[in-house]
């Protein structure tokens, strides 16, 4: 004679317990996909709103070297350009500027916050920015389903440079002591055909901020310098410049947004804004004061911080406008 395997309380508490956590599964997923829903139709006016409008984005600090920041980083801009919208990335590379030097044996030299560009570090600068860092985007955005094409300003003479010297003060009576930082530039002017024919050919313009001057010397240029005249030249609906901050900050670390000119200046004279956040700050109010219609300082070690920014009601950052 054969029995039957007992159904002891233990067996009918396991089903009990396996049932139920199959239920609580299925309500965490509807839950889960009740707030996707809600996130696309809270993006929706958005994406419509910025169809066909040309954004410029700055990409550098954190966002550059942390892998899932990078990752999300061309998801996003990739994103951006299947919902119709015209990304054009301007990246950074300091840090790894930095790098190698340091490996090839030649220390870095700064003056007021600028590296001094010998023409040997000019050839270092060259191979970071428009090779190594340059490309590297160029593949994760490819990789993230995208088309992009990597270009320095020298290509096309997109970006035409001009020495930069900075100035030093003397004693008193004394005219300011010019210093010479070699191949270091400013934006004489930015030619932007090339850049409409990549957008116009469904590509992602991705751009490193090395120019070049009327006798073909090269000169790098600050990223968020470059970033803010193009999109001032393509007349963009925004500029995004990525950060190691928050955005800005008052004097008890609260973020600050909705600034224009006058409050900026008011946050320079009581001393809130100061040392690197200047020039950032700067190239902000130039590119609005262009017709850029806002810009937006936001935090690059946040992930996927540009959609935040671009397609919720709260976004993040500081926003700048005119």
């Amino acid at each position: 004679m054969t029995f039957a395997p007992p159904f002891t309380p233990s067996t009918r508490a396991s089903k009990h317990l396996s049932d139920t956590l199959s239920d609580r599964e299925q309500t965490l997923d509807k839950q889960q996909a009740i707030q996707t829903a809600q996130v696309l139709n809270e993006a929706l006016p958005y994406i419509r709103r910025f169809a066909g409008k040309t954004i410029v984005v700055k990409y550098g600090g954190n966002a550059m070297t942390d892998e899932r920041l990078k990752i999300s980083f061309a998801q996003s801009i990739v994103l951006m350009k299947h919902v119709g919208i015209d990304p054009v990335v301007v990246h950074g590379g300091g840090p790894q500027i930095g790098q190698l030097l340091q490996r090839l044996g030649k220390q870095s030299i700064f003056e007021q916050g600028m590296r001094v560009t010998d023409a040997e570090t000019m050839d270092v600068v060259e191979m970071v920015l428009g090779g190594q860092v340059n490309k590297s985007i160029v593949n994760l955005l490819n990789q993230a389903g995208g088309r992009a094409v990597g270009l320095t300003g020298k290509d096309a003479q997109m970006i035409r440079a001009t020495p930069l010297r900075l100035t030093r003060k003397q004693a008193q009576g004394q005219p300011p002591e010019i210093i010479d930082i070699g191949h270091v530039g400013e934006v004489e002017r930015i030619d932007p055909s090339v850049i409409h024919e990549l957008v116009g050919a469904g590509c992602i313009p991705v751009i490193a901020p090395i120019g070049v001057g009327a006798d073909g010397a090269s000169y790098n240029i600050n990223a968020d310098l470059v970033a803010s005249r193009i999109a001032a030249v393509l007349q963009a609906e925004k500029l995004l410049l990525l950060t190691n901050t928050p955005g800005i900050l008052d004097k008890q670390d609260n973020l600050l947004t909705g600034l224009n000119a006058a409050r900026i200046d008011e946050l320079i004279e009581d001393g809130t804004l100061y040392g690197g956040m200047l020039p950032k700050v700067a190239c902000a109010l130039d590119a609005v004061r262009a017709g850029v219609d806002t810009v937006q300082i936001i935090d690059g070690r946040v992930e996927n911080a540009v959609l935040l920014e671009l397609f919720t009601d709260a976004g993040v950052g500081t926003l700048i406008r005119a």
